[in-house]
């Protein structure tokens, strides 16, 4: 490998890493070398790309820029090296967008088969509850709720499901069952990651098309607080199927007004716009896709 090479791939880990210590670990050479050679190459192109201090390290602007430049074509290089092998083995540094709550119920139990597959390859998991810029944050691919706002992104249907409505068999026991959408008015809503501010709820019966306003005395920024509150009698919620697919199948919640249509929620696999997809974040959609239809409704 050139020095120059070898120099960009340490820059990258340990910007991604935010600390050179922790590239030091991961890429099997000491700290001081890593900070060595990083000060190398700022030197050659003549401007800082990480501003240093005793605890972590952070890009500057013409660091951030420059990362974003040279990814791709290290994944590029990546990836031709991998084809010129042969055998279809992946390698490198496969990094995954995702919410806490998706992070935990889906796509951490579909990694160890995935990665029993591919043992040469290192996947990282940035989670997040806010949608990430992926080519500032080097995301390969992130998993995504909701209808596309940006018709030009690469982005790939994994499914769609109707949204359900929640509230465990205590609550119901304690308040009464709704028998229409109209009831809502007279219980209690938790208010899930859709925000904080009162949202529409939209119910569909044969040519009857109803939306109502929703509010709660109590409103939680994520879908795995908002679930557990429904879980302990709080509340009636409304998510997605895959927010609390666990929580009905182990009877602590139960769907209401099942005779109704609610909204669909799409699940899409979001790719960095501009420029092709790494091998490896298309064979982990492929792997997710097919664990997902294994439990799809």
């Amino acid at each position: 490998m050139s020095d120059r090479l070898a120099a960009l791939k340490i820059f990258a880990r340990a910007a991604r890493l935010g600390s050179f210590s922790r590239a030091a670990r991961e890429l099997g050479i000491s700290q001081p070398s890593v900070s060595r050679i990083v000060a190398n190459l700022e030197r050659e192109i003549g401007t800082a790309l990480i501003t240093r201090t005793t605890r972590a390290i952070a890009l500057t602007d013409a660091g951030s820029d420059y990362l974003a430049r040279i990814e791709p074509l290290l994944d590029a290089l990546e990836e031709a090296d991998g084809a010129a092998r042969g055998g279809g083995e992946l390698r490198g540094n496969l990094r995954l967008g995702v919410s806490s709550s998706f992070a935990v119920r889906e796509v951490i139990p579909a990694l160890p088969s995935f990665m029993a597959d591919h043992p040469a390859l290192r996947v990282e998991l940035a989670v997040a509850d806010e949608y990430q810029n992926l080519v500032v944050e080097g995301v390969d691919v992130a998993f995504r709720f909701g209808a596309m706002a940006d018709s030009t992104a690469t982005a790939r249907l994994l499914h769609a499901s109707a949204r359900v409505i929640l509230a465990s068999p205590a609550y119901l026991e304690r308040v009464g069952v709704p028998d229409t959408p109209a009831d809502l008015a007279a219980h209690m809503v938790v208010v899930g990651p859709t925000g904080n501010a009162p949202s529409s709820w939209v119910f569909e019966k044969e040519a009857k098309r109803v939306s109502l306003r929703v509010d709660g005395r109590l409103a939680i920024s994520s879908n795995e607080g908002a679930v557990a509150a429904a879980v302990v009698g709080m509340g009636i919620v409304s998510t997605s199927y895959w927010g609390c697919r666990a929580e009905l199948e182990r009877g602590q919640l139960v769907q209401l007004f099942t005779d109704w249509s609610t909204d669909i929620v799409e699940l899409h696999a979001v790719f960095p716009a501009g420029r092709a997809a790494k091998a490896s974040a298309r064979a982990f959609v492929d792997h997710l896709a097919g664990q997902l239809a294994q439990r799809q409704r």
